[in-house]
C-alpha cells in the first residue's frame, strides 16, 4: 500500500496519509504530500478545484516518524524542516487545502491542520495538540508562526507553551478545528467542505491568499531557511 494514496474524484484530489498505527510523518510521506500537492496544483482548474487530506479512522497523525527523530539530529533537522516547508506551502498554495482530521492529531499531526484552509473534525476520545514542551523540546520559529497566525489568541500561549492537549470540541475553540461532526459524517461533511472551497475562482483565491497571507508567509520563509541545515536534538536519543 502507499504512504499516500491519490485519487481525484468529481475535481476534489483526495489524498490519504496510510504509514501504519501512528500514522507517522516519515521523510517518505512529508515527500509524498509534498508530490500530491505538486500533482493537485499542477492539474488545471476544471480537473482539480481542492485538495482533501486525510488519515485512517482514529488517527490523522501522531506526528513526525519517532525512529528517523531518534536517529541523530541532523536526520531530525531536515525531516522537522522539510516537514515545516510543506505545511507553508499548504497555506500559501494557489489550490483550497481542506484536511478530515480522522482522529488523533499530536505535534506535526496537528501542524498539520494549521497549514490547512479548512479543517473538519471527528467526534471522539481524541487527542489533538502540540505537545512539544511535555517532550523537554521547543519549538521551530515557523511552528509558532502558524500557531499565532490560525490558533485563537485566547489559547496560543496554552496550545504552544502549556503544550495543552485538545479534545476535537476543545480544538475546534483553540483553532485547530473549524467543525466537528460525528465520524460516520466525516467524509460527507469534509467532501463538501472541499467542494465549497473548489468552487472559487482559482486566480481571485490565489490572489486572496497573497493578499490575507503574504506577510506571514514570508516570515514562514524566513523561519524555514534559518533553520534549513540546522540540527534537531530530540531528548533521549
Amino acid at each position: 500500500m502507499e504512504l499516500v494514496q491519490y485519487d481525484v474524484r468529481d475535481r476534489i484530489a483526495h489524498v490519504t496519509i496510510a504509514n501504519g498505527k501512528a500514522n507517522a510523518l516519515a521523510p517518505e510521506v512529508v515527500a509524498g504530500l509534498g508530490e500530491a500537492l505538486s500533482r493537485a496544483e499542477d492539474a488545471g482548474e476544471a480537473e482539480v478545484g481542492a485538495l482533501l487530506i486525510s488519515g485512517a479512522p482514529g488517527m490523522l497523525s501522531g506526528g513526525f516518524d519517532l525512529q528517523v527523530m531518534r536517529s541523530g539530529p541532523e536526520a531530525a533537522g531536515k525531516l522537522v524542516t522539510d516537514g515545516g516547508e510543506l505545511f507553508a506551502r499548504m497555506y500559501g498554495s494557489p489550490l483550497p487545502v481542506v484536511v478530515a482530521c480522522t482522529g488523533h492529531a499530536i505535534a506535526a499531526g496537528a501542524l498539520l491542520l494549521l497549514g490547512a484552509d479548512a479543517r473538519v473534525g471527528a467526534h471522539g476520545e481524541f487527542r489533538i495538540g502540540l505537545i512539544e514542551t511535555q517532550l523537554g523540546m521547543v519549538l521551530p520559529r515557523w511552528a509558532v508562526e502558524l500557531a499565532q497566525e490560525r490558533l485563537s489568541k485566547r489559547h496560543v500561549q496554552d496550545a504552544t507553551v502549556g503544550a495543552r492537549i485538545y479534545d476535537p470540541d476543545g480544538a475546534a475553540d483553540a483553532g485547530f478545528l473549524d467543525t466537528v461532526v460525528p465520524p460516520e459524517a466525516l467524509a460527507d461533511v469534509a467532501t463538501t467542505e472541499a467542494q465549497r472551497w473548489a468552487a472559487l475562482p482559482r486566480d481571485a483565491y490565489r490572489g486572496q491568499v497573497r493578499m490575507c497571507r503574504g506577510e506571514r508567509l514570508g516570515r514562514l520563509a524566513e523561519a524555514i531557511a534559518a533553520d534549513r541545515g540546522r540540527s534537531f536534538q530530540v531528548p533521549g536519543s
